[in-house]
């Protein structure tokens, strides 16, 4: 059985594998080799796949095999495909011309589209433009349709700034399958959208926006060429917004999965890291998947309380190593009374017997099919290797990051009543009466002295399991735990960031 992203609303991860109407079920589960859909999460066959699907639909190729040998070849699935939108002064064109700069893409504005030179259309679009100074939405999109296909945006995606206009052009350019990959749109109050607007200046060498007030060039040369741009009034500005705000709440509705507003009553700057961070992040995709996840981080970072909840929520396996090594003990297996002399001498359980046990997990059905999420292993690099020898590769890995101070404070502080086994936490969790808590005892690992001993150990280590999970995303795990289960959530749900050629 395999598992579909979902978000936490809707349950996050369903099953996708329970037989259906029509299918043998005495033929399930199917038993998939793990290195199959490993490879399909890293190499992101799912996503490629349906793309190309959607290409062969979009455009409806006479010979569909020449036409994906010559899609595959592009290798452009994740090249920048931006729609930027916002009302008159909140800056876009700004944002736009960054984010084109920092991604190595093309910025398509209806003035540079109209102001192509050998371009029939764009002659046609300026002919237009003179009489009414406006474009009509159909040339406008046959002007995107003939710009996007050309080799320059092929290669390095596009970034489309105030366009569409309105809903119709929205879904003129939906339908010729132009579709962007990310949409973003600035708010900001309508008074502080006037006042802007009114100190905006233009550089017509460069076409840099500036502002008397926010952003004035240092330079006096810059300075002195900067002109008042046309239709900036308050006015103006005022019917701009009119018409911004009725055109706006029809063109949301055509993105409802890849939209992100962003404040532009903030710093410029503020505005653009928010929109490269929303840029370079990867939607959420329905390819089947089984989570396999390895937390890791010192004693009293809380991993154990972060898989319980996983486990809960997804039907994942809990792996706790150590918590395996004493159901060996217990069941008395073969390689349980090879664990025995271990625990009665207190001494470390060797790597290779470790690895016998958790081999014997994490190979049974339940955690082929649900998944698993591991804790207490690997705690070196040497481990980590024989993890991963062994084919048991975690398909998230998480660090949990907390200081020496909290976690001196979560572990020394826990108590525990030796007559009714109760649990307590002289800080989070009181005793109820004096009584109880003249009685508590501390468990001699919760000493000041071994906690620190542990975290030194581990802290040893860490650097080395970094370099081995180069994909692994570090979580501040000094924070509310449901707060951290929100993080890691995101991280199983959201797709494994890309490899860089």
């Amino acid at each position: 059985m395999t598992r579909r992203r979902g978000g936490p609303s809707d349950g996050g991860l369903q099953g996708a594998g329970a037989p259906h109407g029509g299918m043998d079920a005495t033929t399930a589960p199917h038993r998939i080799p793990p290195e199959m859909p490993q490879y399909g999460e890293a190499n992101h066959i799912f996503e490629l796949m349906q793309n190309m699907l959607e290409q062969l639909l979009i455009h409806q190729p006479k010979d569909p095999i020449l036409f994906m040998i010559s899609h595959l070849q592009r290798d452009n699935n994740n090249v920048p495909k931006i729609v930027i939108l916002g009302p008159p002064a909140s800056g876009k064109t700004t944002i736009a011309m960054w984010l084109c700069k920092h991604l190595n893409s093309n910025l398509l504005t209806v003035e540079n589209l109209i102001a192509r030179e050998f371009s029939s259309l764009a002659a046609g679009a300026r002919r237009h433009y003179q009489n009414v100074t406006k474009v009509p939405s159909t040339l406008l999109v046959r002007l995107i349709q003939e710009r996007v296909s050309e080799e320059d945006c092929i290669r390095r995606g596009w970034i489309l700034d105030g366009i569409p206009e309105t809903r119709e052009q929205a879904l003129m350019i939906q339908t010729l399958g132009i579709t962007p990959r990310h949409v973003i749109v600035l708010s900001s109050p309508d008074t502080v959208l006037i006042e802007r607007n009114l100190g905006k200046r233009i550089d017509p060498q460069t076409g840099e926006i500036y502002h008397t007030t926010f952003d004035w060039p240092p330079e006096a040369e810059i300075q002195n060429r900067l002109v008042v741009p046309e239709g900036i009034s308050e006015l103006e500005t005022a019917r701009k917004l009119l018409e911004y705000h009725r055109n706006i709440i029809r063109i949301l509705p055509a993105y409802p999965k890849i939209l992100k507003v962003i404040s532009a009553d903030q710093p410029c700057m503020d505005v653009f890291y928010q929109a490269l961070t929303y840029a370079q992040t990867s939607h959420r995709s329905n390819a089947p998947f089984t989570p396999r996840v390895l937390l890791c981080g010192p004693v009293g970072s809380g991993k154990r309380l972060q898989a319980a909840l996983l486990a809960q929520k997804y039907g994942l396996v809990n792996v706790h190593c150590g918590q395996l090594l004493k159901e060996a003990v217990a069941d008395k297996s073969k390689v349980g009374e090879l664990i025995q002399p271990y625990f009665q001498k207190k001494m470390a359980v060797p790597d290779s017997i470790i690895m016998k046990v958790l081999d014997q997990r994490l190979s049974q059905q339940d955690s082929v099919q649900k998944g698993w999420v591991l804790h207490g292993f690997p705690r070196d690099q040497d481990q980590a290797h024989m993890l991963h020898s062994l084919g048991h590769q975690p398909s998230r890995v998480f660090f949990l990051n907390v200081p020496l101070d909290s976690i001196i404070e979560r572990l020394t502080l826990r108590r525990m009543d030796p007559v009714t086994g109760e649990r307590y936490h002289l800080m989070y969790k009181p005793p109820p009466t004096v009584e109880i808590q003249a009685r508590l005892l501390q468990h001699p690992k919760d000493t000041k002295e071994q906690v620190k001993l542990k975290m030194d150990l581990f802290y040893r280590h860490s650097s080395d399991l970094e370099e081995f999970y180069r994909q692994a995303i570090a979580i501040n795990g000094d924070q509310d735990p449901y707060t951290v289960f929100e993080y890691i959530e995101s991280g199983i749900i959201n797709p494994l960031p890309r490899k860089v050629p």
